[in-house]
């Protein structure tokens, strides 16, 4: 499940829960270390360690391991290296800038985002309008007939003025994503 944003019948607007960081980043890097590492349920005399990504600015989202045989440590945190550190390291080594880690459908996205997509990466932004129309069709009959949005206006995604400097209180998930593993 992704989140999406909901319209209650008051106009009120709310935003469905989310498994998609476990679903499509947690649950595959740790399917991959199991292959790569040969490990085996139930294994107890292994330990892996898993370095993640994450700079001192979003020292919140460090979480523990959830499971025994792998330990996470965070290099970027234990150098207290902030975001603009990375960047500056990145181009002192002659590398690009990179982009927020985002799936291109991510309700999370900012309208300069979303114009981003739309305008310089348009099979991105016309995937996100069928992921759109995927989830409506999808899950309009289990929320009751409500139906579910990619953008907080909840209006449909390629219909959405996105002209605006205002992010008409779009959400900056950069320092508040949930579950400490967005971008590994």
């Amino acid at each position: 499940m992704i989140p999406a944003f909901m319209q209650a019948p008051d106009g009120n607007i709310g935003l469905l829960g989310r498994s998609c960081t476990a679903d499509y980043k947690i649950t595959p890097i740790l399917q991959n270390l199991r292959k790569l590492c040969g490990i085996k349920r139930g294994e107890k005399n292994l330990q892996i360690t898993q370095w993640i990504g994450i700079s001192y600015d979003e020292i919140q989202r460090m979480k523990p391991s959830r499971d025994k045989w792998t330990q996470h440590r965070w290099p970027l945190v234990e150098r207290e290296m902030r975001r603009h550190d990375c960047i500056a390291w990145l181009k002192r080594n002659g590398f690009p800038e990179p982009p927020r880690s985002a799936c291109s459908y991510c309700p999370f996205h900012s309208n300069k985002e979303w114009r981003n997509l739309k305008d310089n990466e348009p099979e991105a932004f016309a995937e996100a309008v069928r992921v759109e129309k995927e989830l409506q069709r999808t899950k309009a009959e289990a929320l009751d007939k409500s139906t579910p949005w990619l953008h907080r206006s909840c209006v449909p995604l390629n219909q959405v003025d996105l002209s605006t400097e205002l992010d008409a209180g779009q959400i900056d998930m950069f320092g508040n994503e949930c579950e400490g593993l967005c971008g590994v």
